[in-house]
């Protein structure tokens, strides 16, 4: 049966629920029973759900098959749930300041230092592929590197509120979408040295920003990817880098950040433009597409990403 556009661009809310019933549970682990133990109690709340979530284990199916080209066994879909919960508990030592028991690696930072040097800021540009608080933990090891996250109203609140429970000197900057003066707040930040970022792998798919989406290859099928984020960078001419931070198991963490477009100088013809917009939205796909590749059990968008179920 196929959804109505609005229900389509529901994802927001219903996926944050579960994902926030899911931190609260994690807030209490880990501040109980620590990050050891808790990470054995993992394994029961990943069988759980992978038992009991039909919806996300079909997309999760969907996406494993066209990221390992193969057909995913019972193993593959167990280790893609394991992956996510073990960065949903991760995320809470991050924000409490527990950053020594992990190894943390990244590359790129020369790059980013010398866009922080010129005191304009950047465009961070990621996706639901590994954790967003161990790239702000690699931030907060320099003394120069501010990051501001731009979330969705709702979902800023409800994950808030759970890491300030646990963690109640979290300092994760937040900048929400749908105000007035959102593009100010950015600019402002931006203009004050810092880094804003923003996920360019969901569209609300609405019809309001049909003009601002692209279809384009990703892991062999046309998929919905938004030109907003980097039309906004583009306006205020800003850096654009790609930002990550690959779960390798244990306590590792690899944090990667690679310039993906340099808005400081705007063509003046709007038909360049626009030609590099889709340009660089295509190399941000491309970058999202590899890194899927390579670490299958990092992306995490357990909904209908490529519109499968409208059409049955």
């Amino acid at each position: 049966m196929a959804e109505s556009p609005s229900s389509k661009a529901a994802w927001a809310e219903r996926e944050e629920r579960g994902s926030i019933w899911l931190l609260r549970f994690m807030a209490w682990l880990a501040s109980t029973l620590g990050r050891r133990i808790a990470r054995l109690i993992l394994h029961l709340i990943t069988a759980y759900f992978v038992l009991f979530s039909p919806t996300a284990r079909r997309h999760s199916i969907r996406y494993l098959r066209r990221a390992l080209g193969r057909e995913p066994g019972w193993t593959d879909g167990y280790r893609h749930v394991h992956t996510f919960a073990s960065m949903v508990l991760d995320r809470l030592y991050f924000a409490r300041g527990d950053v020594a028991q992990f190894d943390l690696r990244h590359s790129g930072g020369a790059l980013l230092d010398e866009a922080l040097a010129q005191g304009r800021g950047a465009v961070m540009l990621g996706a639901h592929l590994g954790s967003f608080e161990a790239l702000q933990a690699v931030g907060e090891q320099h003394a120069n590197m501010r990051v501001a996250m731009v979330m969705y109203p709702a979902n800023a609140q409800n994950i808030q509120r759970v890491l300030n429970a646990v963690a109640p000197a979290h300092t994760l900057k937040i900048i929400t979408i749908g105000h007035p003066g959102t593009t100010l707040a950015i600019r402002d930040w931006l203009d004050g040295g810092g880094l804003v970022g923003m996920l360019g792998d969901r569209v609300l798919q609405d019809g309001k920003e049909e003009g601002d989406m692209m279809r384009l290859p990703f892991l062999g099928h046309d998929a919905p990817f938004g030109l907003g984020p980097l039309r906004l960078a583009m306006l205020l001419r800003r850096r654009v880098f790609f930002m990550t931070a690959l779960f390798r198991g244990g306590n590792r963490y690899e944090v990667r950040f690679e310039l993906l477009a340099d808005f400081s100088e705007r063509p003046a013809d709007a038909a360049a433009r626009e030609a590099q917009l889709q340009a660089a939205l295509r190399a941000y796909v491309a970058k999202l597409e590899a890194l899927c590749v390579e670490a299958p059990y990092n992306w995490f968008n357990f909904h209908d990403f490529w519109a499968e179920d409208v059409a049955h």
